[in-house]
């Protein structure tokens, strides 16, 4: 295990990150629709809101008014219901508190000594969000024999050996001077922040980096995936949370499955979605994924009575028209701005939509560029990126896991440092 797991605490990652905005479960949708798209990790945290003004709670306290994470994804599955698509204006008025998953269990409340390594646990076991407290002491970058002893603030008179990095019930207790700490302020950090924190260590993880990811036992075989053929709706029952995405499949004469597409929340950001929402009730996963214009011509699409209010950018625009408009799959946002494809050449066709791959020879650093580079929360594996058979899928929880094992013998991925380079998709 490199020692930089070791020798860092989590507020290293914190310097630069702005204070935490809690979003309340009894807020619109529609507000819910800009925060998403104005977060950088595509998703917000959902909170209830405090039972007492004014009292200073502890962990204990703020960890329970936490209620879930609400995506992109989630927004578009509740305006796929029939009642939404009737009535657009009252589905956007509702509380989000009808669309959230409950689950406490994906947040949680570290002290700003934690080691890193323990950060890194918790998030191999689920853990999406780690709210750290802010304080003006926190001088960022710790070194082995700082005022951090192996992740716990060290108090006035304490000693090493009575340290531990477990947060205090009470969250002034153990730590410098009350006059030190901004009470009530937090910040949030993702494992996009985790991530661009380990491949910023590269030098520190040798041999890891280069070795395949096949050879790190990284792939996750465990995916969701869904026929092109079936009913896009169908994949909000088979949603996995980690990553929150389902691959569409077309299935070949020899039984092989390949990837054409995926129906996540990554794809769904920024998305028009009321738009997409009335594709995921009405189209197979496969018009959903690849666009209506590669098989189905305008004639044949029905015209809809689309409020442009509901995209993303006419919220922020604060737009409020209301007109008729045939389908297309370039309004969800998955088309990029070059020319459509013609009939039958969806081979050739690389938009939004063309899910992210790798092989299953690409090496660990390889896979964390792409991930970074493209926003994505997951990279899908193929044998062969040239006939996208699929192998499994490359998440978060797969990449902590392979970067935190213990010592032992990795099989190099045979490849000088700039060869990777070669594999990112730009």
């Amino acid at each position: 295990m490199a020692s930089v797991f070791l020798y860092h605490v989590i507020g290293d990652l914190t310097v630069g990150k702005p204070e935490l905005v809690e979003f309340h479960e009894n807020e619109a949708v529609e507000y819910a629709i800009k925060a998403i798209g104005e977060s950088p990790e595509g998703s917000i945290t959902i909170w209830k809101k405090k039972s007492h003004v004014g009292v200073i709670e502890n962990s204990d306290m703020r960890q329970q008014r936490f209620v879930g994470i609400l995506n992109s994804f989630d927004i578009v599955a509740f305006l796929a219901k029939n009642e939404s698509l009737e009535d657009q204006d009252k589905a956007l008025m509702k509380p989000v508190s009808e669309i959230v998953n409950p689950n406490n269990s994906l947040l949680k409340l570290v002290d700003p000594g934690t080691r890193l390594i323990d950060a890194l646990d918790m998030m191999k076991h689920g853990v999406k969000r780690l709210l750290v407290p802010k304080s003006v002491v926190w001088k960022g970058m710790s070194k082995r024999f700082s005022m951090v002893y192996y992740g716990k603030w060290l108090g006035n008179g304490e000693s090493p050996s009575s340290s531990n990095n477990n947060l205090p019930s009470n969250m002034n207790q153990n730590r410098p001077s009350s006059s030190n700490v901004i009470r009530e302020k937090f910040c949030c950090l993702s494992r996009e922040d985790v991530l661009r924190f380990i491949i910023g260590c590269l030098g520190a993880l040798a041999p890891l980096p280069l070795t395949s990811i096949a050879a790190l036992g990284a792939i996750n075989s465990n995916y969701s995936h869904i026929d092109s053929s079936t009913p896009a709706i169908e994949a909000t029952t088979r949603l996995p949370q980690n990553p929150t995405a389902v691959a569409v499949i077309e299935r070949t004469l020899d039984g092989q499955c390949k990837i054409i597409g995926e129906i996540s929340a990554c794809k769904l950001w920024k998305c028009d979605y009321f738009t997409a929402a009335w594709a995921l009730a009405n189209l197979s996963a496969g018009q959903f994924v690849m666009g209506v214009e590669d098989n189905v011509t305008s004639r044949s699409l029905p015209e809809l009575n689309i409020n442009s209010s509901t995209g993303y950018n006419n919220l922020v625009n604060g737009g409020s028209s209301r007109k008729p408009r045939a389908f297309s799959s370039r309004s969800v946002g998955f088309f990029s701005n070059s020319a459509s494809p013609s009939f039958g050449s969806r081979s050739m066709y690389r938009g939004r939509s063309a899910p992210l791959t790798c092989k299953i020879t690409s090496s660990l650093a390889a896979v964390m560029a792409q991930m970074l580079s493209h926003r994505e929360t997951h990279v899908w594996v193929t044998e062969d990126e040239s006939d996208n058979v699929i192998v499994g899928v490359v998440g978060y929880a797969d990449i902590l896991a392979a970067v935190t094992k213990p010592p032992t013998v990795f099989i190099p991925a045979n490849r000088a440092p700039q060869g990777f380079l070669n594999e990112i998709q730009i």
